[in-house]
């Protein structure tokens, strides 16, 4: 599903115009990137929970020359699916 097709979706079942359901599904995601980036949890039980976290700094190879190099930390964004949502999958 494309979000496109997204918008389509929580247009039919909120019973809202595609341009309102496409003004809150940026909104959402506005909400938690700016959440995110300032280092909070968003938290939706049930759902899941979107976060930050920490890579720490590693030693790789150049796929071309096989030569090592140093990969730098770095802070990643991630999510963790919540227990319903996973139940919904088995």
């Amino acid at each position: 599903m494309n979000r496109t097709e997204l918008v389509a979706a929580m247009a039919e079942k909120a019973g809202v115009s595609k341009k309102d359901a496409d003004n809150i599904l940026k909104a959402f995601i506005d909400t938690v990137e700016s959440a995110v980036k300032a280092d909070d949890k968003v938290q939706l039980v049930g759902f899941g929970t979107f976060e930050s976290r920490e890579r720490a700094a590693r030693e790789g190879k150049n796929p071309r020359t096989g030569e090592k190099i140093t990969i730098a930390a770095s802070k990643v964004p991630a999510f963790k699916a919540g227990k319903a949502f996973k139940d919904l999958l088995k």
